[in-house]
């Protein structure tokens, strides 16, 4: 099968880019021919005229959409699947589509076309205001970058495609990550018929090796971007009321990275490779996740339970779908230190049962997300728009 992927990256890199990645080279180690389309955010126009320009065409672009048909007809792909479109390639894509007579796949990464701040949050906690309500409340809000302007743009693009049934008459189908966003997704209207759950995946970090024995108590490990969004607050407010062995290390950087330093018991490590995280997690008692804002399938949580590597995390959204509580973690109410602290405890103090929580994670993982999995489940999706 010969399929176009198309893809608009964001300035900072993040895990809609490495799904993308991997679902090219997935494809191709399995013989479909990949052809990739992609923008990059970096590449837009600076200065006040490029960003009025770029603000004009965000909702729809004749310019995008003369450049879909050329790559349409040059490439003659039998399904387009779209990552993200936003916001250089915009939803003309669609119509480029329709008229080269193309069927149309579009995975929900974040919930952008239902919220203009795409996380469903605001002021950091949750906010499912636009769901059913106009998408115009985030400008009140400054929603999209704390920008007024920037939340009255992408605003008007939910708005208008919205109520052009954009959503529900041009895409064949929707990609959710897990159950619980597609139940967001049906709540704003998306046709239920139309959204197939298909998770992340990975391949498997011991294909072929032998996996290392953990040594316990061990310590907790939180990898990812550190900021409010994910917790950070309530982690080290809980961590600070953790003694002993009780050491968390933390491997990712952000704009809260400054308030775990010269803590007794974080040891911050900074942004580290794939093969560095592969190897934390190898020494890791559990991985900790206190997310506050609905994650949409973070690949970390795979790459956990791929490890072998069990999982405290916010009862919240997605990861209280994803992780089984006393199965293959431990969920923990959000936004509670407390209770966050107590869980942690219990991790560290119980070996025998972290140990076997971790073999389930790993079952798990070999039951439900790897790539072999995933091929057949994407495969399966694309012949059914055919």
């Amino acid at each position: 099968m010969k399929v176009l992927l198309i893809h608009n990256r964001y300035q900072q890199a993040g895990g809609e880019d490495n799904v993308v990645t991997a679902e090219a080279n997935l494809l191709a180690e399995h013989g479909q021919e990949v052809k990739l389309w992609c923008v990059d955010n970096k590449d837009l126009p600076s200065g006040l005229s490029g960003k009025i320009s770029t603000a004009i065409s965000t909702s729809y672009s004749a310019d995008s959409l003369a450049t879909a048909k050329d790559y349409l007809r040059r490439l003659k792909p039998e399904v387009v699947h779209v990552h993200n479109f936003f916001p250089q390639i915009t939803p003309s894509i669609y119509d480029a589509c329709i008229s080269e007579g193309v069927p149309v796949v579009q995975t929900l990464h974040n919930y952008r076309l239902i919220c203009p701040g795409a996380m469903l949050m605001r002021e950091g906690k949750i906010c499912e205001q636009c769901i059913r309500g106009t998408p115009y409340q985030a400008v009140w809000y400054r929603c999209y970058r704390g920008s007024k302007l920037g939340s009255l743009v992408v605003a008007h693009m939910v708005a208008k495609h919205r109520q052009k049934g954009t959503w529900s008459n041009k895409v064949n189908r929707f990609i959710a990550l897990t159950d619980f966003a597609k139940s967001k997704f049906v709540q704003a209207g998306f046709p239920q018929d139309k959204i197939v759950v298909k998770p992340n995946f990975l391949h498997d970090p011991y294909a072929g090796i032998n996996r290392l024995a953990r040594t316990y108590p061990g310590f907790g490990l939180f990898v990812g971007r550190v900021s409010e969004e994910k917790g950070i607050k309530t982690l080290l407010k809980a961590w600070s009321g953790l003694e002993g062995d009780a050491v968390l290390k933390v491997a990712g950087s952000g704009p809260l990275e400054g308030l775990l330093h010269g803590k007794n018991n974080i040891m911050v490590l900074g942004r580290q490779n794939a093969s560095e995280i592969s190897l934390l997690m190898q020494q890791a008692a559990f991985l900790v996740l206190p997310s506050e804002w609905y994650e949409g399938f973070p690949l970390v949580l795979v790459e956990a339970l791929a490890h072998g590597l069990p999982i405290l995390a916010s009862r919240l959204g997605s990861m209280a779908n994803i992780i089984e509580d006393g199965k293959t973690g431990v969920l923990f109410t959000p936004g509670d230190a407390k209770d966050l602290a107590e869980k942690a405890k219990w991790l560290l103090e119980h070996p025998k049962q972290v140990e076997q929580l971790g073999e389930n994670a790993r079952h798990v993982f070999l039951d439900k997300y790897t790539s072999e999995q995933n091929y057949a489940e994407l495969m399966a999706i694309y012949e059914a728009v055919q």
